[in-house]
């Protein structure tokens, strides 16, 4: 991924795009860099529709864009800051609601299996998810913002809250649980 104009960002370029023209190509290479990363942080954490919530995570950050400071580290944060409060109220809503019933081809025998089917079976994304789903929540949370979202120690502390120092210790402890997942479903000894 290539952070292009993103990355060559400074505080002064943030702080002087106060109108709607300075605004929109600064808003363009920001939504170019920034949302694969945020589309992904989302589908780990587990958003039913990631795209839709990334579209409202730009939303959100449009109009506070002429306040934003520290250049390229700052839109970063305050981006990834919008994407975890949106992942957060996406989780309080699907608590409240029935769950939902998932169509299970299993059960339905008047289909049989597609070639497409026949591939999608080894899914390592799928894979992926299910071994993140083993973890708790804040190793999960660490590991999407780290890895996936690409954000440093310092950003990660930030989001979470959290001292530098313990969020090097979530994510040493996450990884270590990966590892025994690893070792665990392939059936070599720990």
């Amino acid at each position: 991924m290539s952070w292009g104009r993103v990355a060559r960002l400074n505080p002064d370029d943030v702080s002087a795009s106060r109108g709607d023209g300075d605004r929109a190509p600064m808003f363009t290479a920001i939504y170019r860099s920034l949302s694969p990363a945020v589309a992904g942080y989302l589908r780990a954490g587990g958003v039913d529709d990631p795209e839709a919530v990334t579209h409202d995570v730009f939303l959100a950050l449009y109009p506070k864009l002429g306040a934003v400071h520290g250049g390229a580290e700052g839109v970063r944060v305050l981006v990834f800051s919008i994407a975890h409060a949106r992942l957060v109220d996406h989780h309080r809503r699907r608590g409240r609601a029935a769950a939902p019933v998932e169509y299970d081809p299993c059960r339905d025998h008047r289909l049989s299996a597609s070639a497409e089917d026949l591939v999608v079976d080894g899914d390592a994304e799928a894979d992926a998810l299910a071994m993140l789903a083993g973890l708790s929540a804040d190793h999960r949370e660490v590991l999407r913002l780290r890895i996936i979202a690409e954000l440093s120690v310092n950003e990660v502390a930030t989001i979470m809250q959290k001292s530098p120092a313990a969020v090097m210790q979530l994510q040493r402890r996450a990884l270590v649980s990966l590892r025994k997942q690893l070792t665990i479903g392939s059936g070599v000894p720990g």
